[in-house]
């Protein structure tokens, strides 16, 4: 299993070290609970990966890693195999010595979408809420953060994080809990706090605004992006019980109402930095994502819309800051 030691050791002596008070007993109850029947398994996919150290390390461009010497076929082969083992990957992509993960998301879009409108991350303590398998985490650490700290209960997303980090050299920036943010503390201790496809699957999204402000020291960040529809500050479709065939969609406010909710919530100067339709480019089926995607999500005589006759999925970026 996962040691989660070194990140107990490392948050000791910082801004987070009152989060040691609950975190070791939250991961302990963690680890003795209900397992996914498939963990055995990604875990030895994990275990019998090698231990690489890149020659070559981007972070700040992509995620990808080389050594100084080419691996050979059967190298390749061999930790294609074991990353295989963890598919579905859904965000990325990554290149990790020749070995090429075309996940279903092109999250690198996303983040270049985010990139231009943050304050510095230099030197940054960030949280990424609902981090998935970490591909944003790494391109924050790219940015400047000094330690990124990523939540998401999946365990799967975990198996893969620890994949791609033992792979970049056992990297230490970057670390994922298997934790949801309603098992945090009121920390007030990161820079930034980023929560990227997360709202929408909250059924009390306030409040859940409310919990990642909690987790910024005073005058820091939130990054937020989100489904909207398009509206007025009144504006929120609450879709039946599927949207673009996801059970779990609550409220997909428009960018202005979702401007409102932020400033219910006491955050301040708030901007709405980017507002763009979901393309087939950027979410897609492939060959490390297998099952349905956006093609299949949405309405084959209308695009504009999903299958279920909802407006086509669209993504605002919100940046705000807690005073």
């Amino acid at each position: 299993m996962t040691d989660f030691g070194p990140f107990y050791s490392q948050i000791a002596t910082g801004p987070l070290a009152h989060w040691l008070e609950t975190l070791p007993a939250q991961i302990a109850t963690w680890q003795r609970g209900e397992q996914h029947g498939q963990l055995k398994h990604w875990h030895n996919a994990v275990t019998f990966l090698p231990e690489m150290s890149p020659y070559r390390l981007d972070l700040l461009h992509s995620v990808s890693a080389q050594s100084e010497t080419p691996l050979s076929e059967g190298q390749k082969k061999g930790i294609e195999q074991l990353l295989r083992n963890l598919m579905p990957w859904r965000k990325g992509p990554y290149s990790l010595y020749g070995v090429d993960i075309d996940t279903e998301w092109r999250s690198d879009m996303k983040w270049e979408r985010v990139l231009p409108h943050l304050s510095s991350l230099a030197g940054r303590t960030v949280l990424d809420v609902g981090c998935g398998s970490g591909y944003h985490m790494w391109r924050m650490v790219g940015a400047g953060a000094q330690l990124v700290v990523g939540i998401d209960p999946t365990q799967l997303f975990l198996c893969q994080f620890e994949a791609v980090r033992k792979l970049l050299g056992n990297d230490r920036r970057a670390h994922l809990l298997p934790l949801g943010i309603e098992q945090l503390p009121a920390l007030n201790a990161f820079d930034t706090v980023f929560s990227m496809g997360v709202l929408y699957h909250r059924r009390s999204p306030l409040d859940h605004l409310w919990q990642l402000k909690n987790q910024l020291v005073s005058e820091g960040e939130l990054v937020l992006e989100t489904l909207v529809v398009d509206g007025d500050e009144n504006t929120v479709l609450v879709p039946g019980e599927r949207y673009a065939a996801m059970r779990n969609v609550y409220f997909i406010p428009s960018a202005r109402a979702m401007k409102l909710w932020l400033e219910k919530c006491g955050f301040v100067d708030v901007r709405i930095v980017d507002c763009s339709t979901t393309t087939l480019e950027e979410q897609r089926r492939t060959g490390w994502m297998t099952t349905e995607s956006l093609d299949a999500f949405l309405d084959p005589q209308d695009v504009t819309k999903t299958r279920e006759g909802y407006p086509a999925p669209q993504r605002a970026v919100l940046i705000a800051r807690k005073p």
